[in-house]
């Protein structure tokens, strides 16, 4: 079995016993790729350079980072560059042979660059440029495979390797949940994500409502409507992860005993592929030009949102 493991980077978040239990898959013999994002650390650093994040509502109402090119260099320094080395070095040290990858390496994550985006400023809807986002729609699953298959840990983060329009390619963010999503679905594996809350709680204020499973379109849709904030981009990405392939998905307490095992052992919120209505097409991936230029304007800036 292959598990991808999403670690979040909210601040509530402790990573040490997720680590603990990836050395314990990999000691029995089990295939795991731990995905990580990291805006809370990418926030920190700005407001340290004297600058302020940009966040921006789309007309559907989701709020999500509008990545400058400042924005975008301070992303490059700190996931791939600290915080990817931190997790890797961490499970060196818990005996895990962890190579440390960005969505750039090995085209590992890779899709169209997203340039503007529709927002919706002062109650207007508006077309903002300059952006370095993008969808990925496209997993290097060979590369991961053979890092697997030489009993080697990836580590994954973004940026992930966006395709300009005009050719080339430029390195631009991408949702963290959306990225573990995709490779769970390349990889065809169960996809564990781990937050500060147990799961998809009804009540979001008591932990006694977590909805424990998922297997038909009615438990899913009992699901999307108890999710909030940023329970919604996580149920979004689950969606995503089982439409290309994943097994299951799993949302869970990262600071739970054992947080890996107890997941993949029946804790959190269970979704199964079964849950996904038959006619489901990924309709939240919709995309359209802001403009009869054809510029890569797309209301869904929650895939620019770490």
């Amino acid at each position: 079995m292959t598990t991808v493991l999403k670690i979040g980077g909210a601040r509530a978040v402790d990573p040490a016993g997720a680590l603990a239990d990836v050395a314990e898959l990999v000691s029995q013999g089990e295939d795991v790729v731990v995905v990580h994002g990291g805006s809370t650390a990418v926030d920190d650093t700005l407001e340290e350079l004297g600058e302020e994040p940009t966040y921006v509502e789309t007309p559907g109402g989701v709020v999500g980072r509008f990545t400058d090119e400042r924005t975008m260099e301070v992303f490059e320094m700190v996931l791939p560059g600290k915080l990817n080395t931190d997790l890797t070095e961490a499970l060196q040290n818990q005996g895990v042979n962890a190579v440390g990858l960005s969505g750039v390496d090995g085209q590992v994550l890779s899709g169209r660059r997203k340039s503007a985006v529709r927002v919706v400023e002062d109650g207007k809807k508006k077309i903002k440029r300059g952006d370095h986002s993008g969808k990925i729609t496209d997993v290097n699953a060979d590369l991961l495979e053979t890092l697997l298959d030489g009993e080697y840990t990836p580590v994954v983060t973004v940026p992930m390797l966006g395709e300009e329009k005009s050719g080339g390619y430029t390195a631009v963010n991408a949702d963290a949940d959306r990225a573990a999503a995709a490779v769970a679905g390349a990889l065809d594996a169960t996809l564990v994500v781990l937050t500060d809350v147990p799961g998809v709680l009804e009540d979001p204020e008591d932990d006694s409502t977590l909805i424990e499973t998922a297997d038909d379109p009615a438990g899913l849709e009992r699901i999307e409507d108890a999710a909030e904030g940023f329970m919604t981009k996580k149920v979004m990405a689950a969606k995503e992860a089982l439409s290309g392939g994943a097994e299951e998905v799993v949302v869970a307490d990262a600071n739970a005993e054992e947080p890996v095992l107890s997941a993949v052992d029946g804790g959190g919120t269970h979704i199964a592929a079964s849950a996904l209505p038959d006619e489901d097409a990924d309709d939240a991936d919709a995309e359209t030009d802001a403009d009869g230029e054809g510029e890569n304007a797309d209301e869904d800036t929650e895939e620019a949102t770490q």
